[in-house]
């Protein structure tokens, strides 16, 4: 079967236990002990950490459609926003090991968020288990169009010239756009300033005005203002160019060494959750991210499918956990 564009709408809860039935769904994964212990119901949570209408929201909910074909059986999208996303990671954390419960995580909760938040819950080397990556996406370079500087030497040249005078915007302190920034300035041997927003459509708002100079966006996020010419885009910050974007060079290609940086999403489970039930998960996922109505869909809004094995999306995850504890050490987010 394959998804029409009507089907990415996320099914209501009583819709699918109604199509299930109570006696099918205890059986649809061929009646493993794990799965049919693992709570009081058979519905599966994706439990995402930001607020409704958001990027992570929105593609947790045109994925879950599609997992629910591939398991069998309901999944639903539930939000605890709050703490860039450590809320909803300390709710399956505390979980027990084989809930149906599963953090969809944005890789900031895993890699930044640690070393930004004060005090944060439970760390994500230690206290969940890997089950299936997801999505991989990077962000982009844009500024306002009435600047002098046209091209990334050029911005580089006129902040090697005029120290502290450029300014980007970010969607808040220890935001991914924010070191997104403080790493480009590092690497390019220049000196910015960064002006925290409450979220990045404020922050873009003002590229677009004039009142700061550039900022880094998610492609997908960015995407609209620069087909319209609101924004000019100089580089992606991944290591490759972006299929959405595919004219547009990569950090790398520029001459800013050392440089790449993108963002992810991954399925976590609880620690010590069976193999059973993780292995299934993660079949299941595999299956999903084959579909070509959900690939087109993500590709259009810049994310590149990332079909990989949760050894993987750990080894990448304590990889830019590193990185960010290297960009972040001594830094203050007050």
């Amino acid at each position: 079967m394959i998804l029409k564009p009507s089907h990415f709408s996320l099914p209501s809860r009583r819709g699918v236990l109604g199509a299930f039935g109570a006696v099918g769904l205890a059986l649809t994964l061929g009646g493993g002990t794990a799965w049919a212990q693992s709570a009081g119901n058979n519905t599966v949570k994706l439990i995402v950490g930001y607020a409704p209408g958001g990027p992570v929201d929105s593609s947790a909910r045109v994925f879950a459609p599609v997992l629910s074909r591939e398991l069998g059986q309901p999944v639903i999208v539930e939000n605890r926003p709050g703490a860039g996303g450590a809320v909803a990671g300390n709710t399956v954390v505390k979980s027990a090991p084989n809930s149906l419960e599963i953090f969809y995580a944005a890789s900031p909760t895993m890699t930044i968020s640690p070393h930004v938040l004060k005090a944060m819950a439970f760390d994500p080397l230690k206290d969940m288990t890997p089950l299936a990556t997801i999505l991989s996406y990077a962000n982009v370079l844009v500024i306002n169009q009435n600047q002098p500087f046209k091209t990334l030497p050029e911005l580089v040249a006129f902040g090697k010239a005029n120290p502290g005078k450029l300014a980007y915007g970010s969607a808040g302190m220890g935001a991914s756009n924010h070191l997104s920034g403080e790493l480009f300035a590092r690497r390019a041997g220049i000196t910015m300033t960064h002006v925290p927003y409450k979220g990045n459509a404020p922050a873009m708002t003002d590229v677009m005005g004039g009142q700061i100079q550039m900022m880094f966006d998610i492609v997908g996020g960015a995407k609209s203002h620069i087909d319209g010419g609101k924004v000019r885009p100089l580089a992606v910050t991944s290591k490759e160019r972006n299929p959405a974007l595919p004219q547009l060079p990569s950090m790398s290609e520029l001459g800013v060494r050392d440089y790449d940086v993108g963002g992810w999403y991954g399925l976590y489970g609880p620690l010590g959750m069976s193999a059973e039930l993780s292995q299934k998960i993660t079949a299941a996922t595999a299956r999903a991210l084959q579909d070509p109505e959900l690939n087109k869909r993500w590709v259009d809004q810049g994310y590149v499918i990332w079909n990989a094995k949760p050894a993987d999306m750990a080894e990448r995850m304590r990889r830019e956990h590193a990185l960010w504890a290297e960009v972040t050490k001594g830094m203050t987010f007050e």
